[in-house]
């Protein structure tokens, strides 16, 4: 018989990390994996509207890394437990995919707002959801050990979806909507 998805180890308001430890589902450690969670189902939403294959498969990757980031989020900081890895290499690729569209886009000369189009406003609602968990991880690691690496990437990401939504307005042809100072 298949397990079932409910446990309800979590109705008193705690939930376990991997490694057993329980926190309470406020706690700052629950709040940063559930935002990279939620970055993950925004980055999903991204990818699905994307038409470009190449830039589809970047994205697939992404939310791969998400994931170990969850992971490594939802670990007991505590024990050594077994979970996947991020690497220089992960901050390297984003580096690389956003020096190729930033050849391909117009000089940028003035600040950007989000909107023109659904699926650039969808970019930009992305890339505020990986900054807010960036600033998340970035103060639980100031209270518990959380790798360094994994901070790095969510700073790098959040750049890579701000070039990827001027990317997208770009090969969508629809104009980047200019902020114009009153």
């Amino acid at each position: 018989m298949a397990f079932k998805i409910y446990t309800k180890t979590g109705d008193l308001g705690e939930t376990g990390l991997f490694g057993g430890r329980r926190l309470s589902k406020s706690h700052l450690r629950i709040d940063a994996y559930g935002t990279v969670d939620e970055l993950n189902s925004h980055l999903g939403l991204v990818r699905d509207q994307q038409q470009d294959e190449a830039t589809r498969e970047i994205l697939h990757t992404i939310q791969s890394k998400l994931f170990s980031i969850g992971s490594i989020l939802a670990s007991d900081p505590d024990k050594q437990l077994p979970v996947p890895e991020l690497e220089e290499s992960d901050v390297e690729a984003l580096e690389t995919a956003m020096d190729e569209m930033d050849a391909q886009l117009p000089e940028l000369k003035n600040f950007i707002l989000p909107g023109g189009h659904p699926q650039v406003s969808q970019c930009h609602i992305t890339r505020c959801v990986c900054r807010r968990a960036e600033r998340l991880v970035v103060a639980l690691a100031a209270m518990e050990s959380v790798p360094a690496i994994v901070i790095k990437y969510l700073n790098r990401l959040s750049d890579y979806l701000f070039l990827l939504a001027r990317w997208t307005a770009k090969e969508l042809e629809v104009p980047e909507v200019i902020w114009k100072r009153k």
